[in-house]
C-alpha cells in the first residue's frame, strides 16, 4: 500500500518536473530570440510558435493597444490571414474584457457563449476565412500596464475546445511573454527616436525595466541599483507572496559589459517566473544553476542570494549560492551575518543547494554586491563590512523606501570612487 503511494506520488512529481523544463525550454526560447533580435516582428511569431506548440492551438495572434488611436492592432499573428487588416476597439470581444478584468479568459465554446461574444467571432470569422470553435485570451501585463493580449483559437482536439488547465498555462506564460515582448518594443521605439544610439543604452533601459520598485506605502522590503556604467551586472527582484509572505533575490553576473548584461537578463527574467510557483529558495536556485550551466559563457558565472521573509511566523528562509554574507542589523544594535553558501551558479551543473531557516524579529537584514564594501575612497581604503554597518546604523531610522539611496548619496558624497555596480536590498521584519 506504502509502496503504491510512493510509485504513484513519485510519478506525479516527473510529471511536474516535465512540465517545469518545458515551460523553461520555452522562457528560455523567448529570452534568447528577443536578446539577438530588435525586430519586433520577427520575434514575436517566433515567441507565438513557441506557444502555439505548448497550448496545442490551432491558431494564435497578438494584439498590442495603440494608445494614440486607442485600438487593437495585430501586430503577430499564425494560422489565421488578415487580421493584420483591421483595428479593434478596446471593449470589442473577449479581448476586451481580458484587458479590462486583467485576468486570463476561456470561452470553452463560442457558439453557447453570450450574444456579444458570440457575434464578435462569427463577424471576424467572416473576414478572416476562419472558424473559432473556443478562445483563449490573456492580457500582457508588465510594469503593471496592460500593453496587449495573447489570443489562442481552438485546441487541436475532436472537440477543439480548450479546457481549465489551458487557460491556467497560458496565464503562466504570458507573464514572461509580456516583459520580453514590452522589452522588445521599447527596444525598437528607441532606435526609431534615435537610429544612431547604441544597444549598450538599449540593453540599459531594458535592465532597469526588470528591477522591482520600491512602494511608497509601507512595505518590508526595498532595493537600489545605481550602475556604475550604462549596463549593470546586477539585479534584484521582490515580490508579495501572500498570506504574509515575501519573496527576495538578490544577484552579481562576473565581469562586465554586454554579455554579462544578457546574463543577467537571462537570470533575472527565469528568476522572475520560477520564484511565483516555486517557493523553496533552495529549488529555485537549482533550477537556475541547471539552466545557466547549459548556455554560459567560459569563465562566467553568477552569485545569488534567494529568500523568503515570513512575516507570519517571523523567520527567514535564505539560500546562496556564493553571494557576499548579508548583514542582519537587530533592534539592539548588533550585527550578525549569513554565511552559509553553495558554489556560484553556471560553475557546475547539478549543484544541490541547501536552505535555511533563521528566526527574524525586530531586525533589518542588507543583501549587497561586493561593489558596496569594495568601494574605495581617494586614498585607496576599500570601505568593508564595518564601514558599511556605520551607514546602516546612521540611517536605520529613516522609511526604506528612502534610506538606500540616502545611505549610497552619502557613500559617494564622503569622495568614494564608484568603479562597480551598487546594490543593496533591505528586508525589515514587520
Amino acid at each position: 500500500m506504502f509502496l503504491f503511494k510512493s510509485k504513484k506520488d513519485e510519478e506525479n512529481k516527473k510529471e511536474e518536473v516535465s512540465k517545469v523544463n518545458v515551460d523553461l525550454e520555452i522562457i528560455t526560447k523567448m529570452n534568447q530570440e528577443f536578446a539577438i533580435s530588435l525586430d519586433l516582428n520577427d520575434t514575436l511569431k517566433t515567441a507565438l510558435q513557441v506557444i502555439i506548440a505548448r497550448i496545442n492551438a490551432q491558431a494564435a495572434n497578438i494584439f498590442l493597444i495603440n494608445e494614440k488611436k486607442k485600438k487593437f492592432q495585430c501586430i503577430a499573428s499564425l494560422h489565421q490571414d488578415y487580421l493584420d487588416e483591421y483595428e479593434l476597439d478596446l471593449k470589442d470581444g473577449v479581448m476586451g474584457k481580458a484587458v479590462q478584468q486583467k485576468k486570463c479568459i476561456r470561452v470553452g465554446n463560442v457558439k453557447k457563449d453570450v450574444r456579444e461574444i458570440a457575434e464578435f467571432y462569427f463577424d471576424l470569422d467572416n473576414k478572416t476565412n476562419f472558424t473559432t470553435y473556443s478562445v483563449l485570451c490573456s492580457p500582457l501585463i508588465a510594469a503593471n500596464e496592460c500593453i496587449g493580449v495573447i489570443h489562442c483559437l481552438n485546441k487541436k482536439t475532436n472537440d477543439k475546445l480548450f479546457i481549465e488547465d489551458d487557460r491556467k498555462l497560458l496565464e503562466t506564460l504570458s507573464a514572461p511573454a509580456a516583459f520580453a515582448i514590452r522589452n522588445a518594443k521599447m527596444a525598437q521605439e528607441m532606435v526609431e527616436k534615435n537610429k544612431i544610439q547604441k544597444e549598450v543604452e538599449i540593453v540599459g533601459e531594458i535592465q532597469k525595466s526588470l528591477l522591482s520598485k520600491n512602494k511608497k506605502e509601507s512595505f518590508p522590503i526595498a532595493g537600489i541599483n545605481i550602475p556604475a556604467k550604462v549596463v549593470s551586472g546586477d539585479f534584484y527582484n521582490f515580490s508579495d507572496l501572500g498570506d504574509g509572505r515575501y519573496g527576495f533575490g538578490v544577484a552579481d553576473v562576473s565581469g562586465k559589459g554586454i554579455k554579462s548584461s544578457l546574463l543577467m537578463s537571462k537570470a533575472s527574467s527565469l528568476y522572475r517566473c520560477l520564484s511565483k510557483t516555486d517557493f523553496s529558495a533552495a529549488n529555485l536556485l537549482i533550477q537556475l544553476n541547471n539552466e545557466i550551466c547549459e548556455t554560459i559563457s567560459r569563465g562566467m558565472f553568477v552569485t545569488m542570494l534567494i529568500g523568503i521573509y515570513d512575516s507570519n511566523k517571523k523567520e527567514l528562509l535564505l539560500s546562496s549560492a556564493g553571494h557576499e554574507p548579508p548583514i542582519i542589523f537587530s533592534k539592539d544594535g548588533s550585527f550578525t551575518s549569513y554565511t552559509e553558501a553553495g558554489p556560484p551558479l553556471g560553475i557546475m551543473p547539478k549543484t544541490k543547494y541547501l536552505e535555511h531557516k533563521i528566526p527574524f524579529t525586530d531586525s533589518s537584514m542588507y543583501i549587497f554586491t561586493d561593489g558596496i564594501t569594495e568601494i574605495k575612497n581617494p586614498n585607496g581604503e576599500m570601505l568593508g563590512s564595518e564601514g558599511f554597518q556605520n551607514y546602516i546604523k546612521k540611517y536605520q531610522s529613516t522609511p526604506n523606501n528612502e534610506r538606500l539611496k540616502t545611505i549610497i548619496d552619502d557613500i559617494l558624497g564622503a569622495g568614494h570612487i564608484q568603479k562597480d555596480d551598487l546594490t543593496i536590498v533591505t528586508v525589515d521584519s514587520k
